[in-house]
């Protein structure tokens, strides 16, 4: 289990709702720590350490995994009434106690043992920078913060300073709109996280300046005291699960909801797992298709995976292959053209004196490159690559762009370049980190959670694609560690075979219409299909004992020659027709994203 120290105290607070009045443990740090142990982690608490525990806190003390801080009376503990009525929050009284008087001198010597640090407001910007340079001094590895309306309001310079010394930020939407003038204008350098809380509206994530907005979840709100500490303790552990952080806030936000539909960290306390993330009803994992499809998959013998070597990629051992492979594979996605509001036909283009269709296309584009122009695949070529230099990368035989979505390509290289030069990052130094690391295959894709091109995914269809590719090369750049699996690499092809075979079910009528008519879908609607792909995917890798690799890569990424987009499916030459729903008027969602 990944290890938390959570650094701010408990208190002993008074909430008063409506009609009746309930005593209650309290504080940030006892909100923090207590949802990361139930997400998952193991809490760890620095701050004042009452001797003896009151009552209302010992529930509290037995479940952190440790309660660090100088000792002081249960009197001298921070003290606060809350009043809760009319959809609103207020504070009769805020004694701050013993917490006012904690300083660094106590931190253990070495904090390099744990795998995140988080640093609670503490009512004071310059004593949570103090912590924070104590912290790294003292080996701390990764460190968060949440952050205090007053002191940005006060010293909103301070409060930057701070959150460029550190990993992780969480903040409210006041808070956010304090520091940015809104949250649309918020942002955080390069390889850095912000959340931003938004009550039951759900929360903005932040991966640089890249904001992707999670929803909420409904609840029943009694007391809401503390469910932005609760959100940032299962956001931590979910993270440190390897989680992608979009995902991870996602996975957050049930647990949230449903803290604060009880007094204090009473949910926070119970034994059983946090609340499952929502999932949109309207497209269902079939359990029983999954059952039926899990042991013919085991059992085809010529299942194996994809080498990724051949006419369209670079030969093995080439120099600038790894350079190459992490260029072009941001780039699969894009390969149609809609018309009057539905798909209308794929990209189809003369290069090299063959007619290539959309990934292999984007392959060939790229190999063109290889010999004469190395440098091209470079961080810092990408980072300042114009528009003509995209047109001629992408350039078909008979001078034509086929690309539909020139810009976005551009776009794509762009911030991959900057991002990894802001990092530091080169592909041999990605490889490099992962492969020192016990857990090769998430420390690489946690490193793409940075980069641009990579990191916006929250199924991360592109890293896991590359992360494939270095693993099947017949150079073998990555290797993963035990028990690690890769994710299933989710694109429109995945989907329309899961979609046709039934191995998900559309359930809702209007989606499946709009499916079946090939209309351009919202994202929502697209993130139904998606996330139900992702999940069945995964069972049928999982139950069937095959990699992903060969079964998302191999088999149903193959199946787009048996069951392509524009003419009948070929179901006579097709392994799975004994076992198909035959579901062949359902396509693929059709929605412009970078995301595969």
């Amino acid at each position: 289990m990944p290890t938390l120290l959570v650094i701010g105290g408990a208190s002993l607070d008074t909430i008063h709702l409506s009609g009746h009045t309930v005593e209650s443990a309290g504080g940030a740090g006892v909100y923090t720590a207590l949802a990361a142990r139930r997400s998952g982690a193991q809490a760890s608490l620095f701050g004042p350490r009452p001797d003896p525990v009151p009552q209302v806190l010992q529930p509290v003390a037995e479940r952190l995994t440790s309660w660090l801080g100088p000792v002081v009376k249960p009197k001298d503990l921070p003290r606060f009434q809350i009043v809760h009525q009319g959809g609103g929050s207020s504070y009769l009284e805020a004694l701050y106690g013993a917490e006012q008087e904690l300083t660094p001198a106590s931190l253990p010597p070495d904090l390099s043992v744990y795998d995140w640090i988080h640093i609670v407001s503490l009512g004071s910007v310059q004593r949570q920078l103090g912590f924070l340079r104590a912290c790294r001094r003292r080996g701390a590895r990764r460190i968060s913060v949440g952050t205090w309306l007053d002191s940005l309001v006060k010293t909103p310079e301070a409060v930057r300073d701070v959150i460029e010394q550190t990993d992780i930020s969480f903040m409210n939407e006041r808070e956010a709109v304090a520091l940015f003038g809104s949250t649309e204008t918020a942002s955080t350098g390069p390889g850095k996280l912000m959340f931003v809380k938004r009550g039951q509206q759900g929360a903005l994530v932040l991966q640089g300046s890249f904001a992707t907005e999670v929803e909420g979840v409904p609840s029943a709100t009694l007391d809401p005291t503390g469910a932005g500490n609760a959100f940032c303790g299962a956001t931590l552990a979910f993270l440190m699960q390897g989680e992608h952080p979009i995902m991870a806030a996602r996975r957050a936000m049930p647990l949230a909801a449903e803290m604060a539909e009880h007094v204090g960290p009473e949910a926070l306390l119970w034994p059983e797992a946090p609340p499952p993330m929502l999932l949109d009803v309207r497209v269902v994992a079939n359990v029983s298709q999954v059952q039926r499809l899990a042991p013919f998959v085991a059992s085809l013998r010529e299942l194996a995976p994809f080498s990724f070597a051949g006419a369209n990629y670079p030969p093995a051992g080439h120099p600038v292959a790894l350079a190459c492979f992490f260029a072009a594979s941001l780039q699969q996605f894009g390969f149609w053209t809609a018309a009057e509001g539905r798909y209308d036909h794929p990209l189809i283009a003369p290069i090299e004196g063959g007619q290539l269709k959309g990934s292999d296309y984007l392959w060939r584009a790229f190999m063109r490159r290889l010999d004469g122009d190395a440098e091209f695949y470079g961080p810092r070529r990408q980072a300042g690559l114009t528009r003509q230099e995209m047109l001629d990368l992408f350039r078909a035989d008979d001078g034509s762009d086929p690309m539909p979505a020139l810009d976005l390509h551009l776009e794509m290289a762009r911030q991959y370049g900057r991002d990894m030069l802001a990092l530091g990052l080169t592909p041999e130094e990605v490889i490099r980190r992962a492969m020192a690391s016990p857990s090769p295959l998430a420390t690489f894709l946690r490193t793409l959670d940075q980069v641009g091109g990579y990191k916006e995914d929250p199924l991360r269809k592109k890293s896991a694609l590359l992360a494939m590719i270095l693993s099947q090369r017949p150079e073998t750049y990555l290797t993963f560690g035990v028990n690690e699996r890769l994710p299933p690499v989710i694109d429109y092809h995945l989907m329309r075979a899961a979609l046709r075979t039934g191995l998900i079910d559309v359930v809702d009528e209007n989606l499946y219409r709009d499916l079946a008519d090939r209309r351009l879908l919202s994202t929502s609607d697209e993130w139904a299909v998606r996330s139900a792909t992702y999940r069945a995917i995964e069972q049928v890798a999982a139950l069937s004992g095959r990699d992903s690799g060969s079964v998302d890569n191999w088999f149903f990424f193959n199946s787009r020659n048996r069951c392509p987009e524009m003419t009948e499916p070929d179901c006579a030459r097709c392994p799975v027709d004994p076992l198909c729903s035959h579901r062949k008027e359902l396509f693929q969602p059709v929605l412009r994203t970078t995301f595969y």
